[in-house]
């Protein structure tokens, strides 16, 4: 089974690397976040339990996480694999995923960082700007207005949300580093990162993840 774990801080590109390498192995992208999700929307007894955290506002502890996460596995489309995308967040997950594997007589075939500078991760997340009279969104570098401020649709002001700000984008984004950082050295002494800079265009990234991924003898479809 190929269990690949797509690394990468917010604005890295991971969600538009995860289904590129999904369809280049031939296996699902899993999230957290959608395990969650439909476990509660359907009910079943580990949605119920993760619910009871989620409507508290906190966070669901690993082990249910890692419960749900065997269970998305034993589902037909994973017999090959899977790509993790999003967990694990911690190294303490990361160490759960491990041993809920090794239970499983398989382990974590390679963890894809895609390396995206702190200072253009925040000029990417940052770069986004909405039409007050309807909302219309527009980034800076990838979707520009005509009119700089201006709304090609409407003609009304752009503004930024507080949460788009740099500064407090940076402030969320040191938070998340520092325990993204600790992931990639469980991976590291584990002996499975594999590093591709995230600054190259969008197809040289993918290309270079496939490399990285046949380079550590996880199959890759074509």
């Amino acid at each position: 089974m190929n269990v690949v774990v797509l690394l990468g801080a917010p604005g890295a590109g991971k969600g538009t690397q995860a289904p590129l390498l999904a369809a280049r192995l031939g296996v699902p992208v899993i999230a957290t976040g959608d395990l969650f999700r439909a476990a509660v929307r359907d009910g079943t007894p580990l949605g119920v339990e993760a619910r009871r955290y989620m409507d508290a506002g906190q966070l669901v502890p690993d082990e249910i996480t890692v419960k749900l996460l065997l269970e998305r596995l034993a589902r037909p489309d994973a017999a090959a694999g899977v790509i993790l995308d999003g967990f694990p967040r911690t190294a303490g997950q990361a160490e759960a995923l491990d041993a809920a594997l090794a239970e499983r007589g398989t382990r974590v075939g390679a963890a894809l960082l895609v390396d995206v500078p702190a200072d253009e991760l925040v000029r990417r997340l940052s770069g986004r700007w909405i039409c007050r009279a309807a909302g219309h969104p527009y980034h800076e570098v990838s979707s520009p207005p005509r009119a700089a401020g201006v709304c090609d649709l409407d003609g009304s002001e752009l503004y930024q949300r507080t949460d788009d700000q740099p500064a407090t984008i940076r402030a969320r984004m040191d938070q998340q580093l520092g325990a993204l950082s600790q992931v990639i050295e469980h991976y590291r002494a584990s002996g499975v990162l594999r590093t591709v800079d995230g600054l190259q265009p969008i197809e040289v990234v993918s290309n270079a993840l496939g490399a990285e991924l046949a380079a550590a003898g996880v199959v890759v479809a074509g």
